[in-house]
Formats: structure tokens, sequence, C-alpha cells
């Protein structure tokens, strides 16, 4: 994003009083600190940011995982395969508040811990998502750049292209490739899942560089003898940064629900790897005498899909300019305020009208005429 500078030689200047509070509050501020103080005052964003930190700690040190064949261990003591001893006839042996026992998380039928298994099946989920995410973006960054800048016959076979990767339904897709790379892992179902979901961003980074390649910027650049890699890298691109985050944030959040989906309908992961759709898959008959089988790998997938919404959310708010955030929440909570009182407000009359006692009109006296 170009470092755009909004400079003011007096702010109390009387030609500068028709700003706006959120626009005094910007001035002499790079664009790039504007977008971070807008989303790091997201309260959402921010805390799901946290969640999620914590919950990958969680997830990556408690039972350890392989970094390109390099095994880093962890410190839960059950693996997410090994078969124990059934204690407490298989149900958690969490109790509120601290008090853990040996399988928080209950155990299955045959004595696995349940809690080393959501842990594994989080891992691959966030593989997963995560190889969606950056494959589709750079797939779509691609072809939707393409098809917008140059127009013409390249922007028609590229979206015909898309038009093509449309038609037939994600899940679909991925239910017929992910049957034929899901026994090999989540790097390759998740390669697969980026190379098929890439459509939605294409055509929001299509109609972004239409509208940008007209702005009076790009022109100055082609007056200036900037050729056209540097328009798209330099000058187009950093503007459409802010639509290709929030685009893939959101992917991100819809990628977690295609994996458990797949994993359930048992076109993804297979055994003996552990995800998350496959736990509710393999549990879904204990359903009704052993319910936390389903609560902990559900439970796990809403924070995750919760988690990047709400930074979506975040991100969507600090790069667009027609936000306008009042600080201190006065000015939408005011008008909130405001509106809903107003509902009151002829009810109110109403009331009052009916309690207040009728008196009786007296006659002004008459003027005596001389």
């Amino acid at each position: 994003m170009s470092n755009i500078i909004l400079q003011v030689e007096n702010p109390e200047d009387p030609k500068d009083a028709g700003l706006t509070i959120e626009q005094r509050e910007v001035i002499g501020l790079s664009q790039g600190t504007i977008v971070r103080r807008r989303f790091f005052r997201h309260k959402g964003a921010m805390i799901s940011i946290g969640v999620l930190v914590l919950m990958a700690l969680l997830v990556y040190t408690s039972i350890g995982f392989t970094f390109f064949g390099l095994q880093v261990p962890g410190w839960w003591r059950f693996g997410y395969e090994a078969q124990n001893a059934i204690i407490n006839k298989g149900n958690p042996t969490w109790t509120l508040p601290f008090n853990f026992g040996e399988h928080p998380f209950g155990q299955d039928e045959i004595g696995r811990d349940i809690f080393a298994r959501v842990m594994r099946g989080t891992q691959q989920s966030i593989v997963v998502t995560v190889l969606f995410g950056g494959l589709s973006a750079v797939i779509g960054v691609v072809i939707g750049s393409l098809a917008g800048f140059y127009r013409g016959k390249i922007d028609q076979w590229l979206m015909r292209l898309t038009d093509l990767f449309i038609i037939f339904p994600l899940i679909i897709l991925g239910a017929v490739l992910g049957r034929t790379v899901g026994g090999m892992g989540a790097v390759p179902l998740g390669i697969v899942l980026g190379l098929i979901g890439w459509t939605s961003l294409a055509r929001l980074v299509r109609g972004e560089f239409l509208s940008l390649r007209e702005r009076e910027f790009v022109d100055a650049a082609r007056v200036a003898g900037a050729d056209t890699k540097r328009i798209i890298f330099k000058h187009i691109l950093p503007n459409a940064v802010g639509v290709v985050i929030v685009s893939t944030t959101l992917l991100m959040s819809g990628a977690i629900l295609a994996e458990a989906a797949l994993s359930f309908l048992s076109f993804g992961i297979k055994a003996p790897d552990v995800s998350l759709g496959q736990l509710i898959n393999e549990y879904q008959g204990a359903f009704t005498t052993r319910p936390w089988l389903f609560w902990w790998p559900g439970l796990f997938i809403i924070i995750i899909a919760l988690g990047i919404n709400f930074i979506g959310d975040g991100l969507r708010d600090a790069f667009d300019p027609r936000q306008r955030r009042i600080p201190n929440f006065a000015g939408p909570y005011r008008q909130m305020g405001q509106i809903i009182a107003g509902w009151f407000r002829p009810w109110r009359k109403t009331t009052t009208r009916d309690a207040a006692p009728t008196a009786t009109p007296t006659a002004a006296p008459a003027k005596e005429q001389k």
C-alpha cells in the first residue's frame, strides 16, 4: 500500500473546521499507520488473535509435531494412536476448574486419549487451512490482476476459465480430488483444495484492478515511463492489498469447514491420521451415549472459524476508508440509543396523556368595551 501522508499545516485553522473527528485523528499519519490503528481498535479481532495464538501453542506443544522429518516432542504423555487402560469408564476426568485428571477429554471405546486425538486433528486442520488460503490467494491475485489490467481477450479467456471452476460446487470437486489424495495427508489435501478455491478472490481482484487502472496515479506512472510490471506491482497491487487480505481470511474460514465436511464424508484425511471432521465421523455412532466425543472436535472447529472471521472483519474495517469509527464509541452508540428512544417516544406521549388529569376549560373574561 502506498505510503500516503496526510499533512495539514495548522489543524486549528478555520478552513479545516469541517473535518470529522476521524479525519482529525489521522492528520500527519501514513496510510499504514492508519490501518494499523484501526485494526488494533477492533476488539473482536484482537480477542480472536489472542485466542488463536493460545490455541496454536496448546495444539503444537502438547503432543509435538513433525517438521521436515524432525520430530519435536510435546509435554502430553499420551499419543493420539496409543491404546490405554480405560479410566472412569471413558468419561472425561476434568473437573472444574483446574483438576484435569488423566484424560480430561475422555477416552473412546478402545482407550485412546481424546485430548491427544483432538490436538492432532486440529494440527491437520490448521495445515489444510493455511495451505488453502495461501495458494488460493496467489492464484486468485495472479489471474484477477492479469484479467483486470489487460482486459480484452486475456480478460475473456481468464474469466471463462474462472466460470468453468465456479459451475462445479467446491464440495463436489473437493470430494473427487480428496478421495485420491486424502490418504496422503493434510499437505496434499490443502494443495488440492487451494487449486480449486481461488475463483471468488480472482473476481474481486479483477474488479479492483479495473477500477484502479483508470486512476490518475496510474496515468502519471505511464507518463513517467514506468513499464507494465512496475505499474502492476508497485502502484496498483499495493492499493488492492486490502481486498486481497480480507478475502483471503474469509477463504481460510471457509477452508476449515470444507476440510471438516470432506473428512466427515470420508473424502478427506483418512486413518491412521486424524482430522477434526474425521473424529466427528468416527464417533457419530456414540452421539447419544458419549456426546463428549463430539463436543471437543466441534468446539475447536467453531473456535477456528469464528476467530478467522472476526480477524477478517477487523481487517475489512481497517482497510475500508468509508468506515467512520468515532473514538470512545460515542457516535454510533449515541445514535443507536437515540433510535431506540425514538421507538418509545410515541408510547410515552400516549401514556402521559392518559395519566394527566383532565382540566375543565374556563372561559376567559370578556374585556369591557368602552
